[in-house]
């Protein structure tokens, strides 16, 4: 499990009239989320520069400089949830690095701990990172050791409450069968009050509402990457912090953002669908950014909203 781009579906089914008019601002997501934090005083176009260089061991492909040009937004948003103080730091689907590489240049007294899971049983291994430093003076190598584990079966080797911050971003919603226990399992290693940071793409976007009118299709593509390869499962706003709060976490920060382009009014007349949505303006975004504090207990039963066909005492009744 490692972090991806949110995939372009039903292309061929845009306006390509409309997908040119603005949003309407009452629901145009820019209008609720962030300035686009930049870190070390450099400007965005750096960072792309750097990221969409960049090769793992050896091999620089189009799909990696497609995604650093398409998410680099999305890191930075990332990065700027991590306080600057974090010590100990776990990184949940750390390649392709890009978030990494950030961590390693601007919260520097970080110790980075990595997890990836490409399939098959749990052990260690090592990949190395290559990127043009964000200043543009020389290139960078980072010989980057890792974790291999799967969250949803695997108890990884780190001891208990070791950890001031957990990144699990981008790969809550490829998880096939029990997010819950990849969640308790996170828990486990962070120390009381220490941050867990989610980030995943939000369900309930206004590009897949504008997709739904248009009677075009949300799901996410199969992939030859396998069955963690695609988005199995995401998640609105609401759901996310329900499940949260479940596990014993206390939300600290919460927003959702555009970070693509945002393809909407290629699928529908936007003016329409505007005061069906306008009560929640603040949650169009194409992906949830938030920051937990874990301050609970760990629950005992699973939430009965997201699971189903257990023992009904393993499972809470609380309505979503």
């Amino acid at each position: 499990m490692g972090e991806d781009s949110e995939g372009l579906h039903d292309l061929a089914d845009l306006d390509a009239n409309r997908l040119r008019s603005p949003l309407p601002t009452m629901i145009d997501p820019r209008r609720y989320q962030p300035p686009l934090p930049l870190p070390g005083g450099l400007q965005r176009a750096q960072i792309v520069a750097s990221l969409e260089r960049a090769s793992i061991d050896g091999s620089q492909g189009s799909e990696l400089q497609c995604y650093a040009r398409e998410d680099c937004d999305r890191f930075l948003y990332t990065l700027d949830l991590v306080p600057e103080s974090a010590v100990d730091v776990l990184e949940v689907g750390a390649n392709p690095y890009f978030t990494t590489a950030l961590l390693l240049n601007f919260r520097p007294r970080a110790r980075l701990h990595l997890v990836n899971y490409f399939g098959g049983e749990p052990g260690t291994a090592a990949q190395t990172l290559q990127l043009p430093a964000f200043d543009g003076n020389g290139v960078q190598s980072h010989r980057l050791e890792y974790l291999h584990a799967n969250l949803e079966a695997h108890r990884l080797p780190l001891p208990d409450r070791l950890l001031d911050v957990v990144l699990y971003c981008e790969v809550i919603e490829h998880l096939l069968n029990d997010p819950l226990a990849s969640l308790l399992e996170l828990k486990r290693l962070l120390r009381p009050d220490g941050l867990l940071i989610v980030t995943t793409p939000n369900v309930a976007r206004l590009e897949n509402l504008a997709r739904m009118v248009a009677g075009a299709n949300l799901y996410d593509p199969y992939s030859g990457y396998g069955p963690y390869g695609r988005h199995n499962r995401e998640y609105t706003r609401h759901e996310l912090h329900r499940l949260l709060e479940f596990c014993g976490f206390t939300q600290e920060v919460f927003f959702s953002a555009d970070v693509h382009d945002n393809r909407a009014g290629g699928y529908c007349d936007l003016s329409a669908l505007q005061d069906l949505v306008a009560f929640r303006a603040p949650d169009l975004g194409q992906y949830l950014f938030c920051r937990y504090r874990n301050t609970g207990a760990a629950p005992q039963t699973r939430p009965g909203w997201l699971y189903r066909s257990y023992a009904q005492d393993q499972l809470d009744p609380t309505p979503l």
